[in-house]
Parts: C-alpha cells; structure tokens; sequence
C-alpha cells in the first residue's frame, strides 16, 4: 500500500455540472449525522432525501474537490437527485423499504454499479460500465440504499506491488486523511474510510481481503466490519482471491454497521459462498444488546510497543472490564508460514479470478483479459499507472500455475488450518472465550512518495480472521497524537452478531469517537486526546 502524486483523472460523470443553490436546505449536522438518526430525520419529516443528497453534494464539492481537497470519490451518481425525489415520492405514498429508505451511501469503485464505470482505480478499466449492479448494490437498492457515488481506493485493491501505495490508484489520485492531511488513510477501501469521515455520507461500502475494511475504518475513526465470508455475494467485484473477499459496511457507529449488514446479506447462485447466507439474514441492528459485555469471556491479545497506544489500549480494556467483561490474557499460537502460504493462495487466485472476472465485461470497452494484458497496458501507460511503484506482484502471480497445481492447495489447506481451526477456533475453545480483542492497528503513518508505506505497529488483527473467513470488527478507541486508533473484535464463523454485540456495548460504554479536524498535519498537543 504506498502513495503517489494526486493524478487526479475524474470521470466525466465525476461531478455534477452545478450544485444547485437549493443544495442549502439540510439538517445542519448532516455531516456527522448516522444512518440511524438520518432515517428517523426522514420519518418524521424533518428533512429528505433529495435535501440530504444536496447536503452531502455541497459538502463534497467543498471539501472532497475543494480545500482540502481529500480526492475521496472518483464519480458521483449523475442521477442521484432524480432517484432522491423518487425514494422520497415513495415514502409519501407509504412504501417503505426499511431504515435505508433514501438514506445515501457510497460503494468503493471495485464495486459494479450502474450507471458509473467501475474502475478499481485502473486506468485500464477506465470505461468498465457494464449495464449492471453487482448483487451487493442491488440487494441495497432493493432495501432502499440510494448510492451517491464511488469512492476512490488503492488501485487493484493494494495487490499490484510490494511498493505500493495505500490510498493511491491512477484514476483518483492521493486520498488523504481527514484526521491529519499528510497521513495514509490506509487501504485499500481508502476513499470510503476518508469520505465517512468527512461527512460525505453516513456509510460506506468496502471490500477486504486482508485488511482493506479494518485498517482504513481505524485509521480513520470508524465502525468497519469485514462479515463472515459468505454472508455478502461478491458477483461483479473486481477480485484478488475468492478465498478471502468480502464486501464489508463501513460507518460512524455500530448500530450503522449493522443496519448496512442486514441490508448487505443476499445469496448469489453465481458465488457458492453464499450458499447459506439466508440462514443467517436477520435484523442485526434490532438484535444489538448494549449489556452484551457483561460476563463475556475475552481473550486479550497484545501487541505493540507505542507507550500512548498501549495507555489506550489498556483505557478501552478497562472499559469492558467495567462493563462485565471477563478478560483473560492469551499468547496467540506461532502458527509459522501462515502468511506465506495465504500470499501465495492470493497470487494464485488473482490470475485465475481476475481473468474470470475480465470475460464478464463488455470487449468493447475493457480491452484487457487476462493478467497478462494488465502487466502490458501498465508497461505501456507507465508514466502514468507506475509514476512512483512497479507492478511486482502481478509479475509473480502471473509466474504461478493453475488453480489445479498441487501448490496452490496445499497453500490453501496451510493457511486456512492454520487461520482457523489451529489459530482463532483453538485460542477460543482453549481458554473458554467468547470472541477475542486487541489493538486494529495503530496510528496513520505519513503519506510518503519517495518510500511508499512505512508502517511499524501492531498488525496483526487481521490475518488470521480474514485468511479463516471469520468476522472482525474494529470499533474507535480514542487518539494518540490527533490520529484514531481501533479496538478489535474477532469471533468464529457466523459469530457477526457477538463482534457486533460487544462493539456496540463498548461504543456506548466508551461514548469515545473524534469528528476530523482536517489539519494540515498531526496535531502535537496531548499524546492521549480523546481518552476516557
């Protein structure tokens, strides 16, 4: 994951012609109003979708192209307005399609949605429009979502270089922290973390397949949860690895993550998956308990050696502990050449999704096929796809075999073993624990052209989780040094509504989130701001 200078190609459906000056009328805090509040704003008539929409476009043009210029949406729906007025005509008329109704929400661009290209960031897919919704988007839509736009990301998910650059893709430029304007927003689901953050609508989309919903969602203040493999179809996703992917929500507090889940869980034919997701769709907002904690065994995993970060930490532990929680200190198992084996399931799968993938487009706007034809359209479009990183990963997962070779399943059988059953599933039948906790990651580092990321903190929530499938959810612990940091919560498969249970019963515990102050760099005031 590693940055770049903001080249900054918008679509030409990025922006609307105008703003129109009625884009005024809004609830005055709609920048840091959550989903569940916004919807019941909309019930009773005290604002609407369309005056949302307008809220949410005014603020973007101000402050996404504008000011501090975060480079957070690549486009914008052209038709957003339109679609307001129609979801609010049938609020009027008594349909309602569930706490979504009208509510805006943005979809990272490896997401296919209609009516805006889908590009991943590439230029190579700079025309990607298919004529469709991936079956995420329209399960959304069908509980009443409507989608502003499409956020900006690490391009190709952050699966192109070891040099990469987190928040950088050719398309959209640099997307920068609202917390601090010189720091990473982490990635790849950069542009959702930072657009969230800033208010340009209450939710997000994103996509993990390792790290890529929890890490923007703590470095950027925010509620992420990458679900249970298996609960969110991945049709008409740009892929790296059907092993790990998985669309994840994204939003200011829990009880939004959940509302965006519920809504978020369909199954899909075309992705086997899913094959149960149904037996798991329920109301996980409705189901939340804010006692949740109280006699929950939690193991405690720490990591880290930052003094301000593990004060924070140890601050957040002291919260469950006040609210019932019974936390027990654990070692995780070594569990040596997990993570080599599931880098090299990731090179596998991305030369065999990713073409699988390129033979659904249109031919007469996505010219590439294979892998192979990426590495050559990057070769020939390098000043402007490799101004600051090569493509080094996509020339070793083009070096692999087939999905068939010997190799690739016993990588597969290493790292999900050693992920799961001997990782997460053993530290919780061991000890007796209900789900596990430790530090996200810790703060932003700078935003660097010369080295790309130069990240040194603790890392290692999200692993085992997103190798075994399992759900993880990072909720916000406070400051250190004006940068968020994230509490993590892991659970075994199916186990989304605990995670969600004891991040919810912490956030109302805590009451601990920072809105963004957009500083031009990191505040240097107290090293604990924010703590409780």
């Amino acid at each position: 994951m590693r940055l770049s200078l903001p080249i900054f190609l918008m679509l030409a459906s990025a922006v609307p012609a105008a703003i129109p000056a009625a884009a005024q009328a809004a609830p005055p805090d709609i920048a840091d109003e959550p989903i569940s509040d916004l919807s019941a704003d909309m019930a009773a008539g005290r604002t609407s979708s369309e005056k949302a929409v307008r809220a949410y476009l005014k603020r973007i043009a101000a402050l996404d192209r504008k000011g501090p210029r975060l480079n957070s949406i690549i486009a914008l729906n052209p038709d957003a307005l339109a679609q307001a007025r129609e979801m609010d005509a049938e609020r009027k008329a008594g349909k309602l399609r569930g706490p979504l109704h009208g509510v805006p929400i943005l979809i990272k661009d490896n997401i296919e949605t209609l009516g805006m290209p889908t590009t991943a960031g590439s230029l190579a897919l700079i025309a990607n429009d298919n004529g469709r919704d991936a079956p995420v988007v329209a399960a959304l839509r069908a509980r009443g979502a409507l989608i502003l736009g499409k956020t900006n990301l690490s391009e190709w998910a952050n699966i192109r270089s070891e040099r990469s650059m987190s928040g950088w893709s050719a398309v959209g430029g640099l997307t920068r922290n609202p917390y601090a304007l010189d720091r990473t927003t982490c990635g790849s689901s950069s542009g959702s973390g930072a657009a969230v953050a800033a208010g340009f609508a209450p939710g997000a989309v994103g996509t993990e397949t390792n790290g890529s919903v929890i890490c923007p969602s703590s470095m950027t203040g925010l509620v992420g949860l990458k679900p249970t493999l298996g609960l969110i179809p991945r049709t008409h996703i740009v892929p790296i690895s059907h092993s790990q992917d998985t669309p994840g929500p994204m939003a200011k507090t829990v009880r939004d993550a959940a509302i965006l889940l519920s809504a978020m869980i369909a199954r899909d034919p075309a992705d086997p998956a899913t094959k149960d997701a149904m037996a798991h769709a329920h109301d996980y907002a409705a189901a939340l308990d804010a006692s949740a904690l109280r006699g929950m065994r939690i193991g405690v995993i720490r990591r880290g050696a930052q003094p301000e970060l593990l004060a924070r930490f140890q601050s957040a532990l002291d919260v469950l502990k006040a609210a019932g929680a019974e936390l027990v200190e654990i070692t995780p198992p070594k569990a040596e050449g997990m993570g080599d084996a599931s880098y090299d399931v990731l090179k596998y799968e991305l030369k065999a999704d990713l073409a699988d993938y390129l033979a659904t487009t249109s031919p007469g706007k996505v010219k590439v096929r294979t892998l192979a034809d990426l590495i050559a359209f990057n070769t020939a479009e390098a000043e402007k796809e490799m101004p600051l990183f090569g493509q080094d990963i996509f020339e070793m997962a083009q070096a692999k075999g087939g999905l068939d070779d010997p190799a690739y399943r016993a990588a597969r059988e290493k790292s999900l073993r050693l992920a799961g059953k001997e990782g997460i599933d053993a530290m919780l039948t061991a000890n007796r624990l209900t789900l596990l906790a430790m530090i996200s990651y810790g703060p932003a580092w700078p935003s660097d052209t010369v080295w790309g990321d130069q990240y040194e903190g603790p890392s290692g929530s999200t692993g085992s989780a997103a190798i075994a499938g399992y759900p993880h959810l990072t909720v916000p612990m406070g400051l250190v040094r004006g940068l968020p940091v994230g509490l993590s919560f892991v659970g075994t498969a199916y186990a989304d509504q605990t995670v969600l249970n004891a991040g919810y019963a912490y956030e109302q515990a805590a009451k601990i989130r920072v809105r963004p102050s957009f500083s031009p760099t990191v505040d240097a005031g107290s090293p604990l701001e924010g703590a409780r």
